[in-house]
């Protein structure tokens, strides 16, 4: 607009000086006054024209955020100050698996019964009556072994509840936990030996049994064919254990021999599993042991 100032002038004040004040609104808004009270407001046409292409693009800019927020796969809630829900979008109603219609109007605990006992609960608290944010990752809200990531959002009217369910990523950050305490006892263990290949077969790398039953530095095998560790004739049974494995996802497991830094062949049992990825094959798992041949 012209300007942002405004000035005052009354309806009978208005009508009587018409002309001047159109003239007025020309350079800033006019705001025509009843009983004191404001009421009405003379501008521009090129003001109103931008006024109006304004609130055009503003009512296509909220239609558009309600679009996106209908279709993000994250579920969001929002609630009033009350705690009682008044939007869903369509990912948080398959969640809780109730049709949204059914869950405007009712309190959050109603839909969530576990809520009350988790630690996710004081947090809405604090955002509804301190505006504080919160994010953070949470088990058993919907369900028992259910882990969801929670986004809590201030809003002038209560405030929103975004939900992700990453179960999938806490169990697999357990299972590597777990893989981990594995080779950790295997490791402890000193007579197993281990080596991770590559798909092409490659030692990515090993632990100190292996290597002490080779005789030979770790550094030394790093990027080196596993098959180049066994003897001759083992290496074609090993290498065809191998593309089995690759083949069926299946482990396997033969007699092998393991060819020492001064020619020894040392008896050894060789455990073969794949290492799977989220998409492809990465390769495999050998484990050594020494057969008592």
């Amino acid at each position: 607009m012209a300007s942002q100032e405004t000035q005052r002038v009354s309806a009978a004040d208005f009508i009587r000086g018409f002309a001047n004040w159109r003239l007025q609104a020309a350079r800033r808004p006019v705001v025509v006054t009843h009983h004191g009270k404001d009421a009405h407001v003379l501008i521009s046409l090129d003001d109103y024209r931008q006024f109006d292409s304004r609130a055009a693009v503003s009512d296509e800019l909220t239609s558009s955020l309600a679009d996106l927020v209908e279709s993000i796969r994250d579920g969001i809630v929002v609630i009033d100050r009350a705690r009682r829900i008044v939007a869903v979008n369509p990912a948080a109603s398959d969640m809780v698996e109730e049709a949204a219609a059914t869950l405007i109007g009712r309190e959050l605990g109603e839909v969530l019964p576990r809520l009350g006992d988790n630690i996710l609960f004081g947090h809405i608290n604090r955002m509804i009556d301190q505006r504080e944010r919160f994010s953070g990752d949470v088990p058993g809200i919907l369900r028992p072994r259910q882990w969801l990531h929670a986004d809590l959002v201030p809003l002038a009217a209560g405030g929103a509840i975004v939900l992700r369910d990453i179960s999938a990523v806490m169990e697999g950050a357990a299972a590597g936990d777990t893989r981990k305490a594995l080779a950790d006892a295997v490791g402890a263990h000193g007579s197993v030996g281990y080596a991770i290949l590559s798909v092409r077969e490659m030692v990515e790398d090993t632990n100190e049994a292996l290597t002490a039953m080779a005789g030979v530095d770790p550094a030394a095998i790093r990027r080196v064919r596993f098959s180049a560790l066994l003897a001759a004739g083992v290496r074609q049974d090993f290498v065809e254990a191998l593309e089995g494995v690759f083949r069926s996802s299946a482990p396997a497991r033969l007699a092998s021999a393991l060819v020492t830094r001064d020619g020894t062949a040392v008896p050894v049992t060789l455990s073969i599993a794949e290492r799977r990825g989220a998409y492809a094959s990465e390769g495999a798992v050998v484990v050594v042991t020494r057969r008592a041949d």
